[in-house]
Order: C-alpha cells, then sequence, then structure tokens
C-alpha cells in the first residue's frame, strides 16, 4: 500500500512537469511556427517587389541604321536585302532601314546632311564629297573591280578610245563619269571639244536607237540588257576601264564621321550582317534574288536579269583568286591608286589624304 501512495504521488508531479511543459511550448515554439508561413510570404513579397529580382530585364530596343543606296532594290544589293530577310541584323540588335537610291539621290549628301547614317557609292564620288568637306569616312569596301565599260555598235567604228573622237559618249553622270573623264584625259580627248560627252538615261534606248554612239555600262546591268534585246555579243565592241588603267573602286560603304564617333560598335555590327548577307548572296544566288524581288518595282525586272546581274555582281566582290574572307577590307594599294587616278584625271582637285579617308577599324571590330 504505501508502495502505491509514494507511485501515486510521484505520478501527479511529472503530469503537473508535462502540462507546463505543453503550456511553454505552445506559448513559445507554437507561436513561431505558425507566424513562420507569413514570414515567407513577406519575403516572397519583398522580393517580388525587388527591382530585375524576380523577373528578366526588359529587351532592350533595336537600333535603327538608315542605309542609303546608290540606286534602286536590284542584285548590285542583294547582301544587304539578303542580311534583312536572314534576320542578320535583327541579331545584332539592329532595326535597318534600306532607303532606295535614284537619279536625284546622291547617297553622300544623304548621309552627311543626316538623312542617312550609312551609304553605298562608287570611292571616286566619296573621294570627290570629301574634298568639299563633307564629313564622310570609308568603313568597308565591297567590289574589288570595276564594272564600268563603254559599250558600242561595231559599226560605230570604234576599236580603241582614241576612236571616241568626234563621237557622242553617254553617261548618267551625277558621280558616275570620273572613270571615262580619266579615261579621255588618258588619250589626250576634252570632254568639252574633241567629242559629244552627253548624260545618258537610265534605259539603254537611246544606244539601241543609235542616238548614242558608245554608251556607259555595268557589267552586270546594262550590257546585259543590251544582249537581252537582241544585240549579239560579237557585234559589239567594249572598253573596259579595268584594262585601260582608269579603274577606280566602285561600291563601298561610308558613314558619317559625326554619327560614327557615337557609334562604333552599331557600326560594326551592321558591317558584320552585311558581309554575312554577301557571302551567303554569292554561295546562293536564287536566294540573293529572292529578296531583291520582293522589293524591286512590279514590271521594272525580271527575275533572269536579276539573276545575270547577281552572277556578274559576284565576280566583281570576289575576283579570280581573291580570298572572301578579306571581304570588306579596304586594300591600302587599291584605294591609293584610285585617289591617285582621281587627282592625275582631274576628278580632286588636291591629293587625297588616304589616312582619312577610309578606315579598316570597323571591319577588324566584326571579328571580335
Amino acid at each position: 500500500m504505501k508502495n502505491g501512495k509514494k507511485g501515486k504521488s510521484h505520478g501527479g508531479l511529472l503530469l503537473a512537469a508535462m502540462i507546463m511543459l505543453i503550456s511553454l511550448l505552445a506559448g513559445c515554439g507554437g507561436n513561431n511556427n505558425a507566424n513562420a508561413p507569413v514570414a515567407e510570404a513577406n519575403t516572397a513579397a519583398e522580393a517580388s517587389a525587388s527591382p530585375g529580382a524576380a523577373t528578366a530585364e526588359p529587351a532592350a530596343e533595336p537600333v535603327t541604321v538608315k542605309l542609303q543606296l546608290k540606286w534602286v532594290p536590284q542584285a548590285q544589293f542583294a547582301g544587304y536585302f539578303l542580311a534583312q530577310d536572314k534576320g542578320y541584323y535583327a541579331e545584332e540588335g539592329l532595326n535597318v532601314e534600306i532607303l532606295p537610291g535614284g537619279p536625284d539621290i546622291v547617297p553622300e549628301q544623304q548621309v552627311a546632311g543626316g538623312s542617312a547614317d550609312i551609304g553605298v557609292d562608287w570611292v571616286a564620288s566619296l573621294l570627290t564629297s570629301q574634298e568639299q568637306e563633307m564629313p564622310l569616312v570609308q568603313i568597308a569596301q565591297i567590289f574589288q573591280k570595276s564594272g564600268l565599260v563603254l559599250v558600242s555598235k561595231k559599226d560605230a567604228g570604234i576599236n580603241s578610245p582614241a576612236d571616241l573622237k568626234g563621237k557622242k559618249v553617254g553617261n548618267w553622270m551625277g558621280g558616275n563619269e570620273f572613270e571615262l573623264l580619266a579615261l579621255f584625259d588618258k588619250y589626250k580627248l576634252d570632254s568639252n571639244k574633241d567629242l559629244n560627252f552627253t548624260k545618258q538615261g537610265f534605259t539603254m534606248d537611246q544606244f539601241l536607237g543609235g542616238e548614242i554612239d558608245a554608251a556607259s555600262a555595268m557589267t552586270y546591268n546594262e550590257y546585259q540588257v543590251v544582249l537581252e534585246s537582241g544585240v549579239k555579243a560579237e557585234d559589239l565592241n567594249v572598253i573596259d576601264m579595268n584594262d585601260e588603267g582608269v579603274a577606280m573602286l566602285e561600291d563601298n560603304l561610308f558613314a558619317n564621321k559625326e554619327w560614327l564617333a557615337d557609334n562604333k560598335e552599331t557600326a560594326a555590327k551592321f558591317v558584320r550582317a552585311s558581309l554575312k548577307g554577301w557571302k551567303d548572296a554569292i554561295a546562293d544566288p536564287e536566294a540573293a534574288v529572292d529578296s531583291v524581288m520582293k522589293l524591286a518595282e512590279e514590271g521594272s525586272t525580271t527575275r533572269e536579269h536579276q539573276l545575270t546581274m547577281m552572277t556578274e555582281v559576284a565576280k566583281l566582290i570576289q575576283p579570280e583568286g581573291f580570298d572572301i574572307a578579306k571581304l570588306g577590307y579596304t586594300d591600302a594599294a587599291a584605294f591609293q591608286q584610285t585617289a591617285d587616278i582621281a587627282l592625275k584625271f582631274g576628278v580632286i582637285k588636291e591629293a587625297a589624304d588616304v589616312n582619312e579617308a577610309y578606315t579598316n577599324e570597323i571591319v577588324e571590330m566584326t571579328a571580335e
């Protein structure tokens, strides 16, 4: 019986102790556990309210670049159209606006005036504009050879440049005439006295109709138009500026110096995407012409003509033996030759400062 009473007393104390412990837990630990979900919710709310902590940075707006072409959409500019269609500009974060040219548009004036950021034209035209103190600099060279020829029918008797004396010779003018002026000067022909140097329309109608004895033609365009009209190649005489030693570098890319000073990275992105477009155009003329035909004015050309043009353009961009990996670089010797011819034959009045006329910095940046 004693043992029974003693056990009952100890059991009571143990029960009281357990009740006190439960009370303490309820007053302390229990409250902490109940508050935990609230604290976690508050932390999550704070995190979501922190800028950029729980959401991705908004995509940067694409940078707009305006490209001024020398002429209307055609395969001469296929690399830019293809780069646009393949998304190469977009991949570089650029929104490129390709502005068509025309008979009354001088790319250098558009870029110098700020209507465009980058332009396409011939180097001789760029040199004259630079001499007029337009803030322009060449940033890439696309064509490696001149595509300009003088074409005449054999019955006109123009078997050499010397035979141009007394003849009516056409050119589009507006910066396209400098190679011909150099040719005339080489053969001691005064364009104002020894021959009739006249403005030529942008079709070959004057030549085909006999109004012009010798007409300017690009190997990739007007010369092909003559052949497509039914005139046979063997019935024509052709004077090639390359063969005559008066060829000048043609299609290039140039920029406004003031714009370029603040946008070198943007310029490099544009050039990188453009060069990719040109390499693709040379490798796949069909795709290049697809891009051209989307923009060509309806009825102004045919797919067949543009395919022929693309084939001929490719020969100027990548002549035999030219390393396509060097596309875009301005060759110092070739540029100097163009500048020397320009000076010798009166295209420019003072020697060009070639160190200021072009830069390879932007093309070099495309490899980084």
